[in-house]
């Protein structure tokens, strides 16, 4: 049986025999909503490298005191670490593309707002679909059993997803017209590696154009034109494939 996953915003320097104390809305949940009781087993993160298993000491309205038995550390995130450019979606298929993204393992989401994006991303409406965006990411990562969470990047613009293009050790583009597979594309052993997700109505030629002078090469996936949703982690599986993550 898998043990409940609850995030903590810190482990650093906890030990076996140490209690920890979880607050808030994690603490609520725990008990409120699973109804965690005294000397019952769980997990506790804190998303950033740290995960310890343990049992309930001790429980309250809002409160619950964790008492380790084992602590599992990852000095760094896994390699190579993967950043997907995601063109915003309509509706809650944002939400969705972030989730499935989460648990495949991609390290970095980032929210860009392309020429043809039917959502638009501004003022109050841009702070609360990156909140929403932020706790998707969290949800998901806690269903994945991951050590390492994933950032998820405030709106970026074409020009500074060239940015992130240059710097990457492999950059590809989706795009239903391109003539390379992705299967045929050398995958890095480490270093960054950055996927560009378009919107629904596709990217522009003057975007492709400008990524691949930034380096990015244009890529297909297949004969089929997947959703903006779910072309991303069919990508990134591809790619995750023929590493070590996943062998």
């Amino acid at each position: 049986m898998s043990l409940p996953v609850h995030v903590v915003p810190s482990l650093a320097g906890v030990g076996v025999g140490a209690v920890v104390a979880v607050e808030g809305d994690e603490a609520h949940h725990a008990v409120a909503v699973r109804r965690l009781r005294v000397g019952e087993p769980l997990v506790l993160t804190d998303g950033a490298g740290t995960a310890v298993t343990g049992e309930v000491a001790a429980t309250g309205k809002r409160t619950l005191d964790v008492r380790v038995a084992d602590v599992r550390r990852e000095d760094a995130p896994p390699e190579p670490s993967i950043t997907v450019v995601q063109a915003l979606p309509k509706g809650d298929r944002g939400e969705l593309a972030v989730e499935v993204l989460t648990e495949v393992g991609v390290g970095r989401i980032v929210p860009w707002a392309a020429a043809r994006s039917v959502a638009v991303w501004k003022g109050e409406r841009a702070a609360k679909s990156h909140a929403k965006w932020s706790a998707t990411a969290r949800e998901a990562a806690k269903q994945a059993r991951r050590s390492w969470f994933p950032e998820v990047a405030p709106l970026t613009s074409t020009a500074e997803v060239v940015e992130l293009l240059a710097g990457a050790s492999l950059a590809v583009v989706l795009h239903e017209e391109a003539s390379v597979p992705l299967a045929t594309v050398e995958m890095p052993d480490r270093g960054p590696v950055v996927v560009v997700v378009g919107p629904e109505g596709g990217l522009t030629e003057e975007e492709v154009a400008t990524f691949t002078a930034a380096g990015a090469s244009s890529v297909r996936l297949g004969a089929e034109v997947l959703r903006t949703s779910t072309a991303g982690v069919a990508a990134v599986a591809a790619l995750l494939a023929r590493t070590d993550r996943w062998r």
